[in-house]
């Protein structure tokens, strides 16, 4: 039997870090943060989907609890003037309270734009997403992505896997597509992977995709995140 492991948990302290970073003092501090992170990152990814929001980080010290988003459209979180984000910030400030009352920490959050979206897994997968809900023909919604996003100079290899009613078809399927490799057991390879749903009438649609972007030695980091905007 095989073992399958998660891309991301798979390189964990070797090319990529924890999206949680704190430190909890006792069991029911760290009861707490857990239920707090997981209620954070519920509320985001229903609240921004549509604005292509691929990660989100959370980071907390003593007195401040720092959540970081990464989207390839940051305008809409943003929104003129900031509004957006000062909204968001309110609201998530209340979805934090509600989970943890007695967390005093202040509540900051920082949006990073993503330069390059066919290089982010979790941006490409929701695009897979939209063209789906838009009842385009899924062969046609594949091939088109994977051409545009092994385009891209960074990217050596790409894999989209989707499954359930494809077409509509009564009985549930897999299909994927893939071009150039993925050296899936490789610690070095910077592998980004997503999986997303497409909510159509007939179904769910399950997404996976896989990035290859090449090796990451000493002297070659991860794509970097462009910092955008700071709503205090």
């Amino acid at each position: 039997m095989t073992h399958i492991v998660h891309p991301y948990a798979h390189r964990l302290g070797i090319i990529r870090d924890w999206k949680s970073r704190w430190f909890a003092a006792d069991a029911k501090s760290y009861r707490t943060n857990i239920k707090v992170d997981e209620t954070i990152r519920r509320f985001l990814t229903k609240r921004l989907r549509g604005t292509y929001t691929s990660g989100i980080e959370i980071e907390r010290s003593a007195n401040e609890l720092r959540v970081t988003l990464s989207t390839a459209r940051p305008g809409l979180v943003i929104g003129r003037s900031g509004e957006n984000a000062a909204k968001l910030r309110t609201e998530l400030a209340a979805v934090v309270r509600t989970a943890a009352p007695n967390d005093t920490r202040t509540l900051k959050l920082d949006v990073n734009e993503i330069h390059q979206p066919e290089t982010d897994a979790a941006v490409v997968a929701y695009m897979i997403a939209e063209g789906l809900e838009k009842r385009m023909p899924f062969r046609r919604v594949m091939k088109q992505t994977i051409e545009k996003v092994i385009a891209v100079r960074e990217v050596e290899g790409v894999r989209i896997m989707i499954s359930g009613r494809l077409g509509g078809a009564e009985m549930s399927r897999k299909e994927q597509l893939k071009k150039g490799r993925i050296p899936l057991q490789t610690f070095r390879a910077d592998i980004d992977f997503a999986h997303e749903q497409a909510y159509l009438p007939y179904g769910v649609i399950g997404i996976k995709v896989w990035i290859y972007r090449g090796n990451v030695y000493q002297d070659k980091k991860a794509p970097a995140r462009i910092p955008v905007s700071v709503a205090a």
